[in-house]
Formats: C-alpha cells, structure tokens, sequence
C-alpha cells in the first residue's frame, strides 16, 4: 500500500510537472524577422497592448501570419533594426549601438506601433540634431597685464575668435621719466569645441602673443 501511494505520488508530481512545462512552453515565442530568428516570450510582446506585437501572439488573433516549417512567425522586416526594438520590449530602455541609424529604429517602433518607443527614438533623433547649445559650448579664458602704451599692440592682437570681457585699471606701477605709466588687467576668453582632443584649443600665433604677455602676472 505504501509503495502504491509512493507510486501515485510521483506520477502525480510527474504530471504536474509536465504540465508546467507545458504552460511554460505556450510562453515562449520564435519569430522569423527578416531570415534572423529570435525567441521571446508573449510577455515580453505584450508590453504595448496596441502593438502589432501584441496581437500577433493573442490566442484569438484577428491578424493572419504565417509560420515557417519551425513554426516561427514570419515577419518581412529589417532584423537589425528589429533587434533595439525587441530589447526596449524587455527592460522598457532605448539602447542603440552606434552602428545603426536611429531613423531605422524609428522605422520599425511605427511599424509596430509601440508608442512610447516611437517617443524616445524622435527624442534622441531631435537632441542629435540640435547638437549641444550655444551655453554649453566650453571657453578658455587668459589675464593678461600690461602697459597703457601696449593697449594699441593688444588691440591689434586681439583675433582668431578672442574676445575682451573686462578691462581693469590697476594704477600707476611705475614712473618713466617724468610721467607716470598705468597699468591695466585684460581679461579675454576664447570658445572651443567640446571636445578636447579638438584642434580648436591649440593656441595660434596670435594667441600665444597674449599667452607670452599673460605670463608677467
């Protein structure tokens, strides 16, 4: 009697376990993208109610798709932009490798018609077309020292995109003969790329004149 209910109990446990496998199994999807198979799961499809995806894997779908010969779905579309797509379904983040268009991903968010996707793929196309602003643009900035009768040179020597943003009379530092001669500060910036590798900062010739005379303070 024992080992009859011990028999009973593992065929039991046998086929609740078969069963699970089989509800688990209803749970995975393979879809045939472009000739590139994935495989997911009808949650991970479900994310947007409104998507294509979404009603592709519905048990009373009222789309019509057909499967290959490993019963993957069949889906006439781009696998290398299907691929972001498939993973902002996963984890809810856009991730896009630097290789692939964004207007592709794009193309594939509509198609599907995943909303919220189709809003942060515009997002990141329009703040890369709009490049960093005018604010965040970096500058180099130079204190320079010098003579009242150097004003006219410093004038002249003030190009390649340098720029006066104050000037400030020091007083009299010394006396030539009978006169005496002011001083003053300068200070003058300069705006460069973001990039600091950028040829941007490399000083010109007119630059390091006002480095050399920079240098006295």
């Amino acid at each position: 009697m024992a080992g009859h209910v011990g028999g009973g109990s593992f065929t039991n446990e046998n086929i609740q376990r078969y069963n699970n496998e089989r509800r688990s199994s209803k749970q995975w999807v393979k879809l045939n993208v472009g000739g590139t198979y994935f495989l997911t799961t009808k949650t991970t499809l479900s994310r947007d109610t409104n998507s294509f995806l979404y009603r592709l894997v519905q048990e009373d779908s009222d789309l019509i798709s057909d499967r290959d010969e490993t019963g993957a779905y069949l889906i006439d579309r781009d696998p290398t932009y299907f691929s972001p797509v498939l993973n902002y379904l996963r984890h809810g983040k856009l991730v896009i490798n630097n290789d692939i268009a964004e207007e592709g991903v794009l193309e594939e968010a509509e198609f599907y018609n995943i909303t919220e996707l189709i809003k942060l793929v515009k997002e990141r196309i329009s703040q890369r077309e709009t490049g960093p602003s005018k604010d965040s643009k970096n500058h180099v900035y130079r204190v320079l020292q010098f003579h009242e009768e150097e004003l006219t040179q410093m004038v002249s020597s003030m190009s390649d995109g340098w720029k006066f943003e104050q000037l400030i009379n020091i007083g009299s530092q010394y006396n030539y003969g009978s006169e005496d001669h002011a001083e003053f500060l300068c200070v003058v910036s300069r705006e460069c790329g973001n990039n600091p590798n950028s040829n941007d900062i490399e000083p010109t010739d007119r630059a390091m004149v006002l480095q050399q005379k920079g240098s006295r303070i």
